[in-house]
């Protein structure tokens, strides 16, 4: 294990991001644990975390908060862009702002913390940026085509980021989970549903939406946990994988989305907005 290292964890206010901060604080790390709901963050101040109330769609307070760290800690050793959620449904008809407001956390926010980190990371000459996407930025679901875009792009930016920091002695992964068991699943089927609703898409888009509930209820998904794991396992290793492709059907749908041709795994896909799978 590497020693104490002052860490920003973004979307620590609930579950992955929230039990993460508990896990890394455990270990001896600094944490600094940022969301826009700092009061649910309180009880993490038991663990020796501090709370940060930021937003990844508002400058000011990313600002702040690097500053904040930088003040008290005269470093930032690693920085874990977990911050996200899920937005499904059609492209035609997911309101533009709803559209906006999906890249902006998924990744633009993303982008400027690594932005305002990285003068310090080089000025150590080493550092790490744990990028959390997902096997959605290596396949393309039935209506998840706003989030994916968000997802592919977290992909692509970390991949450069890698080349690019490389000799400055900072290390660049990326967290692919498959299915796991949270509430992500039953948010974005909400979303998909309202934007279905009364539009040419609202018979495939219902049952698609219906589907997404049914197997994010199931028993089958990984656990959390899995996801906190791989973080760990990300922060603490002398020399981290460039991806870490945990849970659920994670390498399954990877393979199939490579091996299938495109209209068949479009066809496969379309059935989950046909009948009832789950």
């Amino acid at each position: 294990m590497k020693k104490s290292q002052v860490i920003l964890l973004t979307g620590a206010s609930s579950g992955i991001g929230y039990d993460t901060a508990v896990a890394l604080a455990k270990q001896g790390h600094k944490v600094y644990a940022a969301a826009r709901r700092v009061e649910r963050m309180e009880p993490l101040r038991e663990y020796g975390i501090v709370p940060l109330k930021m937003d990844v769609t508002d400058e000011a307070s990313m600002q702040e908060g690097v500053q904040a760290i930088l003040s008290a800690e005269g470093r930032i050793d690693v920085l874990i862009n977990n911050a996200g959620y899920g937005y499904f449904g059609a492209v035609e008809t997911v309101p533009m702002k709803d559209a906006r407001n999906q890249l902006e956390v998924n990744i633009f926010g993303l982008a400027r913390l690594c932005q305002l980190v990285l003068p310090a990371m080089r000025a150590q000459h080493s550092g790490r940026i744990i990028n959390t996407s997902s096997v959605a930025g290596k396949s393309v679901f039935y209506y998840g085509g706003w989030y994916h875009v968000s997802k592919y792009a977290v992909e692509a930016l970390s991949d450069a980021l890698r080349m690019e920091l490389q000799p400055f002695g900072i290390d660049v992964v990326i967290i692919e989970p498959g299915a796991i068991k949270t509430n992500w699943g039953i948010i974005a089927a909400d979303h998909l549903a309202q934007t279905s609703e009364g539009t040419a898409y609202a018979e495939s888009g219902m049952m698609m939406a219906q589907n997404l509930r049914n197997m994010y209820q199931s028993s089958s998904l990984s656990d959390p946990s899995v996801v906190r794991k791989a973080i760990c396992r990300a922060v603490n290793a002398r020399r981290p994988r460039t991806r870490y492709r945990i849970g659920y059907m994670s390498g399954t749908i990877v393979f199939f989305h490579w091996l299938l041709p495109a209209r068949w795994w479009d066809a496969f896909l379309r059935l989950m907005g046909k009948k009832k799978l789950f």
